[in-house]
């Protein structure tokens, strides 16, 4: 990773990342591995049990090499669920069905996968004892998937798709809220979710369509 990447992804100290020095050549990927590593790590026992330790053992490194990057454990792992975001292309079309349907998509796969719902849990537990994971979180993760709706949303509003009356904000935490509601009340998200959330959500805010049709 060069010093220009790293500071595009949060939680990792630019000024950290090794230059090239004579006489021992720098690992190339190394805060990839770091990356892929706490992801993998997650995955299997959740942010809860997540120990650099074995981080650090799957990246094939050190702690101290992991907290040379990383401030912290919260650091670590808001930076390699970001990460999968700035790995995740997106391919826009201008039309907004099609593109909430694939932004809320990539939100079920990435929201679904093994402990992805449990990092939100642990976030929430931990919110007094570790403000500083949910503030890392908020801003890492929750922020970017809104602003990815918002500007889908303020594009059909632009393109005369979205009734200017929608209310932007409340549509953003409806759409992205049903996923969480089911999962609570242990309702099935089929892969189909997003076509039926995005379509019955179109009724009430589609540009001609009326309140109480």
């Amino acid at each position: 990773m060069t010093a220009s990447w790293a500071a595009k992804v949060p939680g990792v100290n630019p000024a950290a990342v090794p230059r090239q020095r004579a006489g021992r050549p720098r690992r190339e990927g190394l805060d990839e591995a770091i990356l892929d590593a706490a992801l993998a790590e997650m995955s299997q026992v959740g942010y809860a049990r997540m120990s650099l330790e074995n981080v650090a053992r799957r990246a094939e490194t050190t702690k101290p090499t992991i907290y040379a990057r990383f401030t912290s454990k919260a650091g670590l792992a808001t930076a390699a669920l970001e990460s999968l975001r700035l790995r995740t292309p997106r391919h826009r079309s201008g039309q907004m069905r099609a593109d909430l349907i694939e932004e809320l998509t990539l939100f079920r796969k990435g929201a679904l996968r093994a402990h992805g719902t449990t990092m939100l849990g642990a976030v929430l537990v931990e919110q007094h004892g570790n403000p500083e994971l949910l503030r890392l979180f908020r801003k890492h993760v929750v922020e970017p998937r809104r602003e990815n709706l918002r500007q889908i949303l303020t594009a059909g509003r632009q393109t005369g798709q979205l009734d200017p009356e929608a209310d932007i904000e409340l549509s953003i935490t409806m759409l992205i809220g049903s996923l969480y509601a089911s999962y609570i009340a242990n309702k099935p998200t089929r892969r189909d979710w997003p076509e039926r959330v995005v379509d019955t959500w179109l009724r009430q805010n589609a540009s001609g369509c009326s309140g109480g049709a």
